[in-house]
């Protein structure tokens, strides 16, 4: 697969592919090689419009919270912008209210994946993957906004799991970005302070 990824503008994987985001990256994947379990892309229309249902969904909840909370609480410094803590907050309440919208509407019952699958699909991995990036947060804030969906804990454990070990590989700049973050904020809090 290394061979078919080409880093341009947009970020694309087999150049004779129009797929250049996430989730439009995911399907062709998905769709396009022999071999990839029908579990992650269903052939069946009915389980391929549910994934797509979450997909949709993603954008603009999980998605806008995470990045409004993260933008505003460690990414905007990598920029030179101050941070916005009442955008933090606003982001945040998505967020959380995201999270409460997973466990009681995605993941149902005991099953281990979203939509009731007992196998993951591209839903999971893009969730999971904006999810993923509370590492980067204070220990404390990440406890406080995710502490208490012991759900969405296991499944991203479940997730992990199954896709390793390349779950890991692909995070694995996350400690290093929470490190990142930790040393802005304390510059910036020592700045204020002067």
């Amino acid at each position: 697969m290394q061979k078919y990824i080409r880093i341009g503008k947009c970020s694309e994987i087999d150049p004779t592919s129009s797929a250049n985001r996430g989730h439009a990256i995911l399907i062709y994947l998905a769709s396009a090689f022999p071999g990839v379990a029908d579990h992650w892309y269903p052939a069946d229309v009915q389980k391929r419009a549910k994934i797509h249902s979450v997909l949709d969904w993603h954008h603009s909840n999980l998605r806008s919270g995470s990045l409004g909370y993260h933008f505003n609480t460690g990414i905007a410094l990598a920029y030179g912008l101050p941070l916005d803590p009442k955008a933090a907050a606003e982001g945040e309440k998505l967020l959380s209210e995201s999270l409460a919208t997973i466990e009681s509407l995605w993941l149902e019952d005991d099953r281990p994946f979203l939509l009731g699958n007992s196998q993951p699909s591209i839903a999971d991995i893009s969730l999971v993957c904006e999810i993923i990036q509370l590492e980067i947060a204070d220990d404390k804030d990440r406890e406080r906004i995710l502490g208490g969906h012991k759900r969405i804990l296991k499944w991203i454990e479940d997730t992990k799991t199954v896709t390793a070990p390349y779950f890991g590989e692909i995070h694995s700049f996350l400690p290093l970005a929470k490190e990142r973050f930790k040393e802005l904020r304390a510059k910036q809090a020592n700045n204020e302070g002067k």
